[in-house]
């Protein structure tokens, strides 16, 4: 298992050894020993299945209290997947880092707490999976709008087409207005 940093060093990119054969391939998608060794010493408290479509959008979710790290992964179809720093005193506060996850690369993303989190359905079909640090709590759940201009993300969204959202992440609010941590 191989840990990446990102230009954003506290969000990973996590590359698991994966051993196929004729029959198709296993993968260690956890491990503490292993994860601790890549200096990810995370407990999970949830385990989290989104289904969705091709240009569903959803995100950028977070929570400013039982703030959640997220172990992010895509098990059918891909997703461009985002995390953008809410940590005020942070020196990348603001700043985002973005990668493709999919069932054929088998790649991973440790976006952790203090950090809005979204993705892009990019296939068809996309089954996400995601172990989380903290359990969900609606009250303290905040959504910047995906499309933020100060954020400045860059969607891989082909030209003509809109994302699917829900109402909520389209009333999301602006970076500039959000509730930081």
């Amino acid at each position: 298992m191989e840990f990446v940093p990102t230009r954003i060093p506290d969000v990973v990119l996590i590359k698991p050894l994966a051993f196929g054969d004729p029959r198709g391939f296993f993968l260690e998608s956890w491990n503490r020993k292993r994860f601790a060794e890549g200096n990810l010493d995370l407990d999970f408290v949830q385990d989290n299945h989104s289904h969705s479509g091709q240009w569903a959008l959803r995100g950028l979710h977070y929570q400013v209290r039982q703030t959640q790290g997220k172990l992010v992964r895509v098990s059918r179809g891909a997703a461009f997947d985002v995390a953008v720093d809410v940590r005020r005193g942070s020196t990348t506060f603001g700043h985002w880092v973005g990668a493709e996850l999919s069932a054929e690369n088998h790649q991973m993303l440790w976006v952790p707490p203090g950090f809005a989190h979204g993705f892009l359905a990019l296939t068809g079909e996309v089954d996400f999976l995601y172990k989380c640090t903290e359990y969900y709590a609606p009250e303290h759940e905040r959504v910047i709008l995906w499309n933020d201009a100060s954020i400045g993300i860059e969607w891989p969204i082909p030209t003509g087409v809109s994302p699917q959202l829900s109402a909520r992440d389209a009333r999301g609010v602006a970076f500039g207005e959000a509730e930081y941590l």
